[in-house]
């Protein structure tokens, strides 16, 4: 067991927390996206389904809304699946890590 403490408390206790939080976000943001593509099923087959009961496909106007919302649905997936070649979580790690780095080297500069 690692024996510094912060706030009365194992720093292995604190990591498993942290472990804990990231993973139930990573939860959170997944239920998010699944609800996100069944709407996105349900509400298309249902506009589907008028649009061929109104006018027989002569106009599929069901395809702009498909299209449209796809267009969401696609970027969130890039962003719940980690595709983000800009600023992905790879990044964000990099640059925690930088940030903690120069703060051991300069000392407690952030406080």
């Amino acid at each position: 067991m690692i024996l510094h403490k912060i706030n009365n408390r194992p720093m292995e206790d604190q990591n498993r927390e942290n472990k804990y939080l990231r993973a139930r976000e990573r939860v959170t943001q997944l239920k998010k996206f699944y609800s996100n593509l069944t709407s996105y099923v349900l509400v298309i087959a249902l506009l589907a389904g008028i649009n061929y009961w109104s006018n027989e496909w002569r106009y599929m106007w069901f395809l702009w809304a498909a299209l449209g919302w796809g267009i969401g649905i696609a970027f969130h997936a890039f962003h719940v699946f980690g595709f983000d070649p800009l600023f992905g979580r790879d990044w964000e790690e990099r640059k925690i890590q930088e940030f903690m780095d120069e703060d051991e080297k300069d000392g407690n500069r952030w406080v």
